[in-house]
């Protein structure tokens, strides 16, 4: 049976990004991180709505007009579509999961 935490990597050079499953309406993706962050000055500015959990780990986002939001375990967000945000920091330390679903 597959497991969201089975052969976690512990050193990456960027972010892991797994489509788990999909369709033409949704898509969840298993993101793993190691201490990545955005790019300096890149937002993400998506076309679908995406609902995001962190699963293990800690990792703030950023956001042009808003305070940042530190994620930690358990910790979720919905992000409308074009609701521009970045990775600030991921948790250096650990690995940080993130369960990510995208919809239209």
């Amino acid at each position: 049976m597959p497991n969201l935490f089975h052969n976690l990597p512990t050193d990456l050079p960027e972010e892991l990004i797994e489509v788990l499953a999909q369709n033409e309406q949704v898509r969840i993706e298993r993101i793993v991180s190691t201490g990545q962050r955005s790019a300096e000055g890149f937002w993400y500015d998506q076309d679908e709505h995406e609902w995001v959990i962190v699963l293990s780990g800690r990792a703030r986002l950023a956001f042009p007009d808003e305070e940042p939001l530190e994620l930690g375990p358990g910790d979720y967000v919905f992000l409308p579509a074009h609701r521009k945000h970045r990775v600030d920091w991921t948790v250096e330390d650990e690995t940080t999961v993130w369960l990510a679903v995208f919809f239209r």
